[in-house]
């Protein structure tokens, strides 16, 4: 607890209020969310390393398991940021205007890096994208800001 500042920790205890049940801490399937309601980007593996499960009530982890697992993600360097995604995406933008085709940018998600299925990124566009022009394109930057500022959170 002595590496992790006095502020943090009243974030920490504001999520563990918001997402928890007094005295029984906060259920390991929801680990990955309190992460990222405090501003962590953890991989699907690393919430599962950590101590995340797949069920509900296979498992609580109560505020000082928790502020360990914060601490050690909070340094690990295998989280991206908006410039990271950005730098990516701009692989696909090919004049150069801050747009790529809506058709590539579904197809990245659904197949490189942490998958997700059909059904997830309906939703994540739904939530965070803007409708594509005549020609299938769609501003990249505002999709990334939208998804970083707003997380869809999947059940």
């Amino acid at each position: 607890m002595a590496d992790v500042p006095k502020r943090e920790v009243e974030n920490v205890e504001f999520v563990f209020e918001v997402m928890g049940s007094p005295g029984e801490g906060i259920d390991a399937v929801d680990l990955g969310d309190a992460l990222r309601a405090l501003n962590l980007n953890p991989t699907l593996a690393l919430i599962e390393k950590m101590g995340g499960t797949k069920k509900r009530n296979e498992k609580k982890i109560k505020m000082d398991e928790f502020l360990p697992i914060y601490s050690q993600v909070k340094k690990e360097k295998e989280q991206g940021c908006y410039e990271d995604f950005i730098e990516c995406l701009k692989l696909y933008d090919k004049e150069e205007n801050g747009t790529m085709m809506l058709a590539e940018l579904q197809h990245a998600l659904l197949s490189l890096g942490e998958n997700l299925d059909d059904e997830q990124v309906e939703t994540l566009f739904a939530d965070c994208m803007d409708p594509e022009d005549d020609e299938g394109f769609i501003p990249y930057s505002q999709f990334i800001q939208r998804l970083m500022s707003d997380p869809v959170v999947f059940d």
